[in-house]
């Protein structure tokens, strides 16, 4: 996710398995966030250091750190115009 860039859209594929994905309990925090599976969101914001990143998901935003996003599988979609 860390390669995505502002008006990039995605699709949530996954959760990285394991040690890099953060553990069940934050698995359940990121799915209870609307971060579900094949849901799309774009890339509305990246800060300077890229660090967080600001998603716009179900109608919302939704800021991100680093190694939060680090744990989600995604697929680019496209950019918006």
């Amino acid at each position: 996710m860390q390669d995505l860039k502002v008006g990039q859209t995605a699709r949530v594929a996954g959760f990285v398995k394991g040690e890099g994905g953060g553990g069940r309990a934050y698995r359940q925090k990121l799915l209870s966030m609307g971060l579900t599976p094949g849901t799309e969101f774009l890339v509305t914001r990246v800060a300077p250091m890229g660090d967080p990143v600001e998603i716009s998901v179900r109608g919302f935003s939704l800021s991100l750190r680093k190694d939060e996003a680090a744990s989600l599988l995604v697929e680019v979609c496209g950019e918006r115009q």
